[in-house]
């Protein structure tokens, strides 16, 4: 192509398509119905979504026990949280081993075992330690897994107000 043809392309009007009637309507009703589709999903997806985006409260810590009642024996102490899971609200009840370490400080120990999450008892097997009836999955007094289990059991945020013992949120065991 010489300078002299692409001089002459250059400077070409531009030549509009306009549009018809039949495009149009296909636009305008297409537009519409996008619109109207779009507002009956919106609170659809806002609906589904909502849950997700609200922020999560502190833990709340759960009265329990009286301190007094607590000793050098892991004891059973079963206890119900306020759960709101979406738009659903429950009280399930838990579970926590309570008891004071050689120091009296008291501490709080999960019930789940850590291999395949079933629920440990205290001494069942008379070597004073936590024993799963799963896969015999045994922890010490202070959680430390001993046999199967690869980490020590749980603990719960522990806090101790005007003589009672209140329980907060489960966190890995830092006592081991």
């Amino acid at each position: 192509m010489s300078n002299h043809e692409q001089h002459e392309t250059s400077h070409r009007p531009v030549q509009r398509k306009e549009m018809s009637r039949r495009q149009f309507l296909s636009y305008t009703l297409g537009g519409t119905t996008a619109f109207m589709m779009g507002g009956a999903v919106l609170p659809m997806v806002r609906f589904a979504a909502d849950p997700l985006l609200k922020k999560k409260g502190e833990s709340a810590y759960v009265k329990v026990v009286e301190e007094s009642k607590i000793t050098n024996e892991p004891q059973e102490f079963k206890f119900k949280i306020h759960q709101v899971d979406g738009w659903y609200e429950s009280e399930p009840e838990l579970v926590a081993w309570i008891s004071k370490n050689q120091q009296g400080e008291v501490f709080a120990l999960s019930p789940v075992c850590k291999h395949l999450g079933c629920t440990i008892a205290w001494n069942t097997k008379g070597k004073n330690e936590y024993d799963c009836p799963c896969h015999d999955a045994r922890y010490s007094k202070d959680g430390k897994n001993i046999t199967v289990a690869n980490t020590p059991l749980d603990e719960y945020d522990v806090m101790i107000d005007q003589g009672f013992i209140y329980l907060g949120a489960i966190k890995p065991n830092t006592r081991v």
